[in-house]
């Protein structure tokens, strides 16, 4: 069953709930390798993008996306404004003029903003940062699609995958962002890029559970 503009709309609301729940938890995670202030960003960036998006009414799928990033750009702090601004943009593109989305567009939609991050950030897999849940999530995306899962199975492997991106990244050493600063002493800790971006997946797999 396709995502319709509603079931997008529910995406953004699940991850405001998800961002709020986990502010603490991600803010923690940062205090150990970053600015401690990644938590209070999320929560702030998709508060004022649930905002912007309820006085916009029937805009179409494509706008959604586009209203999201340039709120996220404007209300989040740091790196992550940028980036998650730039996944949404780029996903925004992917899907303009649609107003419903089926297995295929979705998994090209998250690998158009995935790409995105990727030229935005200039990292890679195994660099400690967001894209080891993305490109993670990314894979399992295409190999789910191609064996002819529906939607909600296609999420539910690409939160697995992202969640285990994220877990990997505990013995890592940061090679980029702020936490390449800290060296070895970067190891042992979870990113909180990573983290927030397992979040991002496990909310679509849970919105999107029956599609």
């Amino acid at each position: 069953m396709p995502v319709d503009r509603g079931d997008v709309l529910a995406w953004f609301a699940e991850l405001r709930r998800v961002y709020a729940a986990n502010r603490e938890r991600l803010t923690e995670l940062d205090s150990a390798i970053g600015d401690a202030d990644h938590g209070t960003n999320m929560d702030r960036g998709f508060t004022a993008v649930n905002a912007e998006l309820a006085k916009v009414g029937a805009a179409e799928i494509g706008a959604v996306f586009k209203l999201a990033a340039v709120t996220l750009i404007k209300t989040v702090g740091g790196a992550s404004g940028p980036l998650y601004g730039t996944f949404f943009l780029r996903a925004g593109a992917e899907c303009a003029s649609k107003g419903k989305l089926d297995a295929a567009d979705l998994a090209a939609m998250f690998r158009a903003g995935i790409e995105g991050v990727v030229q935005r950030g200039k990292a890679s897999l195994e660099d400690k940062t967001m894209l080891d849940a993305l490109l993670s999530a990314r894979d399992a995306i295409d190999s789910s699609l191609a064996a002819g899962a529906t939607i909600g199975e296609i999420f539910a492997q690409a939160a697995a995958a992202a969640e285990k991106g994220m877990l990997a990244t505990v013995p890592m050493q940061a090679r980029k962002g702020r936490a390449s600063y800290l060296g070895a002493r970067s190891i042992g800790h979870q990113d909180p890029g990573a983290t927030s971006s397992y979040l991002l997946l496990r909310a679509a797999a849970d919105v999107w559970r029956s599609a």
